[in-house]
């Protein structure tokens, strides 16, 4: 699998749980070695101001973020690209689901799905797309930038059953249609973080759902990195994911 990764995203650039040092490393550590990580790219100024207003953008870059959020900006549209024709997944920060047209929190800047899937479908590359957030919090901004858009089915999971959780997202995959399936990825429902629901082997499940509705309609199929925040974990959650929009058996 391609993962689109940069050094700088290895950086503190802010005090927030999102941004603490050795979060990615932890990641690195135990994705699989035949992963190919592919280096992020700064989105173009058109792709944030086609999502976020200028007085948005302006603030960021007055906090001095705009480099970094426009490089996860940027790495979600690589992995879009990358995800028509492959599985891949954004090891990108900072997060981007909490961010709207004129705000953002959560440790959220520019709403990095929004800016890929807007880029996908002003390119001609889709015309269908659908967003399953399975982050904790409730992905707001993504669901305020696309869900008038006409072309995007957003669907944040919320329930605090764990078989219900994971029969709802069988469900969801089996009825979705588009032609590239989203995984706004967050990992802090997992037993271990704040959320104390899933399993690692859980996330495996997920991307197998992801995959296999992927496969069904021919459609194109990315994650890329929200929440999650218990560094012990993370890495294997993430890995557990990969494995599964992959096809393979967890090791």
């Amino acid at each position: 699998m391609k993962v689109v990764f940069h050094e700088d995203f290895l950086r503190t650039y802010t005090s927030d749980p999102a941004a603490e040092s050795g979060r990615l490393e932890a990641v690195l550590e135990v994705i699989p070695g035949d992963v190919e990580l592919v280096t992020a790219r700064a989105a173009d100024d058109a792709d944030i101001e086609a999502v976020h207003t200028p007085g948005h953008i302006a603030r960021v870059r007055n906090m001095g973020l705009h480099p970094i959020a426009s490089l996860a900006a940027g790495g979600a549209i690589q992995s879009a690209e990358i995800g028509l024709k492959e599985p891949s997944f954004g090891l990108i920060r900072p997060p981007g689901h909490h961010a709207s047209s004129d705000s953002a929190w959560g440790f959220c800047f520019y709403n990095n799905m929004a800016v890929a899937l807007e880029h996908l479908k002003r390119s001609g590359a889709i015309e269908t797309a659908y967003v399953l957030d399975i982050d904790l919090h409730y992905g707001d901004g993504t669901v305020n930038l696309l869900k008038n858009k006409g072309y995007v089915t957003i669907h944040n999971v919320e329930t605090y059953e764990r078989l219900v959780y994971l029969k709802d997202v069988a469900d969801e995959m089996k009825n979705c249609r588009a032609d590239i399936i989203a995984v706004s990825a967050g990992f802090d429902n997992h037993e271990e973080d704040w959320g104390g629901l899933l399993r690692t082997d859980d996330y495996r499940r997920i991307g197998g759902y992801v995959r296999e509705a992927a496969l069904r309609q021919g459609a194109g199929i990315f994650a890329i990195l929200e929440g999650g925040y218990n560094h012990r974990v993370l890495g294997h959650n993430v890995r557990a994911l990969m494995q599964g929009m992959e096809g393979e058996e967890g090791s």
